[in-house]
Parts: structure tokens; C-alpha cells; sequence
């Protein structure tokens, strides 16, 4: 079907006068148009226009490059289109805008933001001359909106047929796209609300506008607002800035693509755990100072996938004192975390180079801790401690002033302490054991995880090991049953063994307990840890 333009004001009257789509709950930003029967095929160019067209094309010929500040479009002036679901700080970059000479298009709710900033704003339909339609389904779909975004400005050609139909040139897109990660990870969205809040339009003018960056800024993240304002004051044009934006932009459509292909493949599959192909959206958290080795750079990544939500862990633990954590620290902390977690009665977890070293569970966190550290009190100094409950004044003073086994002089030292969380008095008790000391507190870690690990060229991928003893029945191997507590402790030590590296032998006893993993028997000093967990316990 043909597209035609609205000739006039007295045709854009005419046509806004006409049957208009009811409104839609949620602002759609999408307006792909059919064909309507107008007066003319094109809109008429004031002089002011030509004139600034033609010296555009002008500008083309003579080879001129594009200005940082942006040249004016075919309609003679600077054009910013501005399109949000989230409007943090709108306001600062609408008026930012209007103070450079922007003039701003806008739809819908983000256009009734600006208005009530106080920024001049023109809404789409009068570029478009056509209202959204289909719920706001369509909006900005339409030749006059993405024309003016895909036409280079170095192609005389591209100039031309702007000319010819009217078109101004757009020189700063910002979008941002509908919350559809929040929306279907709340736990309360129909699959038809599901679908609803999957974005059309805000992802086309982020492409084009992306694939455009030599001469259109395109911004996704009101964290960008202060430096574009700044780029368009400037006097230089910087094509890195530019295709930085365009980086973020492409990336960030990546992963909204991302959790929608997540969500589909969750509500349409028929079991099967492992899909055809699909991505893992990462998130910078942190640069680390180096990664296993000094010679190594390092960086941690949070895990953007839905069924990580809520799923607890070291990724979205809070640091609340201490030296930032490194490459090791985090492999380290993620051992203890998810060892202890394993355990429904207080327990604490020593960890060494990602081994369990000590594990007990007791009533009294206290004791608890104590036993744990006595189990390898070696490798407990400047290991990881985990506990699976609140640290109270008395648990953090007990860390801070208890003294190592070997010697009775030396308090323990340890580089991570990590806890489901902290009274206030005792996360204050526990800073003043060190500077240096990395405090965290994390949430549960969650089960039915897909587990990933990489090889060279590929990755290995697997359910999560989330059996409890409660799921199996132990079969008995020896020439003996189990008798009195012999049954618990092989519960004990199994939750553990899981957690231990290859060649390591796990000892548990309830009396005590506590637990060993023994690396070497060849070790002496592991040995005499072996010797003392058949101490009596006082």
C-alpha cells in the first residue's frame, strides 16, 4: 500500500479530527502507519527550510564533515527525540537540551513529563500527521521519524529525498525501553501482560539511530544525560564518544532481547531443561585489580538472566567494610556461601583456596564457630568464614578476639567474614577487627539454577546439585548398619563432601560436630588436624 504525508495544516486537522485508537495503559511508542488517504503526497518545505536543506547538501559537495554540534536538519533546526519509560533526571536533559537550541519531540507520557518541566516540546503526531493507533502499539514507526534518523548526512542522495518530502534530520535520540525485566520478574503478570510489555518501537529507533552514530547520538542511560549535555556544548566532534553510545545502545537492546527470549522459551517449552541456543546477559559490577595471577586483568559480571532473580548469593551480596574484594576473594566467598547454605540449623563454614576446611552446626552459633575453626585450625588462618545466620554483638566479638588453637596467642585472622546479616552493634564490633577485613552480608543462594562452566571453545552446562539427604535413600555398603548417630553423621558429612575438591576426605562426627577435609595424607600438619577430631570436646 502507498504511504502518503499530510499536505497541510487543514489535512493534519482533518485527519486528527477522525477516529483516534483509545487510550493505551501503558505509553507504546511504536508507529508503523498504513496508508491513509491524504491531500497531497508530501509536505511543502517553507523557504527558511530549503534554504537550510540546501545548504546542507551544499556542505555535502564541498565535503564538509559533520559538526559536533550538530547540523540543522531539513526543517532549519536541531532536532532531539525523546521517547522514556523511565524518566530519572528528564527533566535536566530536557531543559539542557532547549538551552542548546534542541528542538524536542516527544510521545505520550514523556511529552507530558517535559511539558510540566517547563520544555517546549512538539509531540509526534504533529510530524507524523497520524495518531497512535492499536492501543499505542504504533506510534513512531513511520517514515518521517526514521528517515530522519537513518539519512546520512555525508549522501546527497539522502539529503534529497528529505528534502523532497519534508523530513528533518534528528540528531540526538534517547530511549529507553518498557520495564519488560521487571514486569515478568515481579511474580505476578499474565503470560498476555507478559507479551503486552515487549517493546517494538523503542528497540528500531535505538538500532537506527545506533547504526546512524556518526551523525546521531543515541542514549539509553540517564547516567549519559551529563556527558551528552556536555559533548553537544563542546566544540569537537568525537567519533569514540559516538560509538561508545552506539555500543551501549546495540547492548543494551541485546539483553532486553535477551530476557524475552529467556521468558518465551520458560512459558512454551515442555520440560526440556536445556534450550537450543540462548544467551547469558553479564553486567559489569567491578574492575578487580588483577585476576588469579598479578599478571592477569580481572573484572566481575552479575548475571542478568530471569532465573537469576532473587537467586541470592555472592553476586548480589553488599560489602559493608573492608579492602574491595579480588578475583580469588570471590571464588573464595562463593565456596563458603554456598556450602553453608546447604544447612538449615546455625552453621559456620571455614573455607581455604575454595575448600571447606571446618564445618559444624550446633544450636549455639557460638559453639558452632568455635568447632569449625578447631577442625583445621591451619588452614582456617586467612581462610573465609560463612555463617547462615544474623551476627549478633557476642558471635562478632567471639571472631574477633578468638584465639588460633595451634598456639592460644594469636587471634585468628581471616580475609572475608560473610553472614545473612548484622545487628547493628555487632557488624560495628566486627569492624574493628581490621581494615582490612571484607564484611559481607548475602541472601539465601538459590536452587534449580542452571550450572555453566567453560572449556576451551564451548561451555559445559548442567542442572544444579540441589539433593538433600531428605531426597535419597542410603543404601547400606558396609557389613554393618549404621548404628545411634553413625546415620547423622554420614548425613553431616554428605551435605559437605559435595563441596570438597577431588582427593579430599571429609570426617564427621556428631559428637563434635565438625569436619575435616584432608588433602594430603603426607601433610603432618593436616595429620595432627586429624589427630584432634577425635579429641574429646570439652
Amino acid at each position: 500500500m502507498p504511504l502518503y504525508l499530510v499536505s497541510s495544516p487543514a489535512a493534519a486537522a482533518k485527519l486528527a479530527a477522525g477516529p483516534r485508537a483509545r487510550a493505551s495503559p501503558r505509553r507504546g511508542r511504536q508507529t508503523f502507519f498504513p496508508a491513509r488517504h491524504c491531500h497531497s503526497r508530501r509536505a511543502s518545505l517553507s523557504s527558511s527550510a530549503e534554504r537550510a536543506a540546501g545548504r546542507a547538501m551544499a556542505a555535502v559537495e564541498a565535503g564538509a564533515s559533520t559538526a559536533p554540534e550538530a547540523s540543522l536538519s531539513a526543517t532549519g533546526v536541531k532536532q532531539a527525540l525523546i521517547s522514556l519509560s523511565d524518566k530519572t533526571d528528564l527533566a535536566n536533559l530536557g531543559n539542557g537540551l532547549q538551552r542548546l537550541g534542541f528542538s524536542i519531540i516527544s510521545t505520550g507520557g514523556t511529552a507530558s513529563s517535559l511539558e510540566a518541566a517547563g520544555v517546549n516540546v512538539t509531540k509526534v503526531e504533529e510530524i507524523t500527521h497520524f495518531p497512535e493507533m492499536l492501543d499505542g502499539r504504533v506510534k513512531t514507526l513511520h517514515p518521517s521519524i526514521h528517515g530522519g534518523i537513518l539519512a546520512r548526512r555525508d549522501q546527497k542522495h539522502h539529503l534529497e529525498a528529505l528534502n523532497k518530502h519534508g523530513i528533518g534530520t534528528f540528531d540526538v535520540v534517547v530511549v529507553n525501553l518498557y520495564p519488560f525485566y521487571d514486569k515478568v520478574t515481579s511474580g505476578a503478570i499474565t503470560f498476555e501482560d507478559g507479551i503486552e510489555n515487549i517493546d517494538i518501537g523503542g528497540p528500531t529507533l535505538i538500532r537506527a539511530a545506533a547504526k546512524n552514530h556518526k551523525d546521531v547520538l543515541v542514549v539509553v542511560d540517564h547516567k549519559d544525560y551529563p556527558a551528552l549535555l556536555e559533548y553537544l556544548d563542546g566544540k569537537q566532534d568525537d567519533q569514540d564518544f559516538r560509538r561508545m553510545l552506539a555500543w551501549k545502545a546495540f547492548q543494551h537492546v541485546a539483553s532486553y532481547d535477551s530476557a524475552v527470549s529467556e521468558w518465551l522459551w520458560k512459558q512454551s517449552n515442555k520440560g526440556d531443561t536445556f534450550p537450543p541456543s540462548f544467551t547469558v546477559p553479564l553486567s559489569l559490577k567491578s574492575t578487580l585489580r588483577y585476576g588469579e595471577n598479578p599478571h592477569q586483568k580481572a573484572a566481575f559480571y552479575g548475571d542478568k538472566s530471569l532465573s537469576l532473580v532473587n537467586a541470592g548469593g555472592i553476586a548480589t551480596a553488599i560489602q559493608h567494610h573492608g579492602k574491595e574484594m579480588s578475583y580469588n576473594n570471590y571464588l573464595d566467598a562463593d565456596a563458603a556461601w554456598n556450602c553453608v547454605s546447604e544447612f538449615e540449623s546455625p552453621t559456620c563454614v571455614v573455607v581455604k583456596h575454595t575448600n571447606p576446611c571446618g564445618v559444624a552446626s550446633r544450636q549455639d552459633i557460638l559453639e558452632a564457630y568455635r568447632l569449625a575453626v578447631k577442625a583445621d585450625p591451619v588452614s582456617a588462618f586467612g581462610g573465609i568464614v560463612a555463617f547462615n545466620t544474623t551476627i549478633d554483638e557476642d558471635l562478632a566479638r567471639e571472631i574477633r578476639e578468638f584465639r588460633s588453637p595451634t598456639d592460644g596467642e594469636a587471634r585468628m585472622f581471616y580475609e572475608i567474614v560473610v553472614a545473612r546479616g548484622y545487628t547493628e552493634k555487632g557488624l560495628e564490633v566486627l569492624k574493628g577487627k581490621s581494615k582490612t577485613l571484607r564484611i559481607l552480608e548475602a541472601q539465601q543462594s538459590g536452587k534449580g539454577m542452571l550450572s555453566l562452566r567453560q572449556v576451551n571453545g564451548g561451555w559445559l552446562a548442567q542442572e544444579s546439585d540441589d539433593l538433600t539427604p531428605e531426597d535419597i535413600t542410603f543404601t547400606k555398603m558396609s557389613e554393618r548398619a549404621p548404628e545411634g548417630s553413625e546415620l547423622s553423621d554420614a548425613r553431616f558429612a554428605w551435605l559437605c563432601v559435595k563441596h570438597v575438591k577431588s582427593n579430599a576426605i571429609v570426617i564427621a562426627k556428631v559428637s563434635s560436630a565438625r569436619m575435616l577435609t584432608f588433602l594430603c595424607s603426607a601433610d603432618s600438619k593436616r595429620m595432627r588436624s586429624l589427630d584432634s577430631m577425635f579429641d574429646p570436646v570439652p
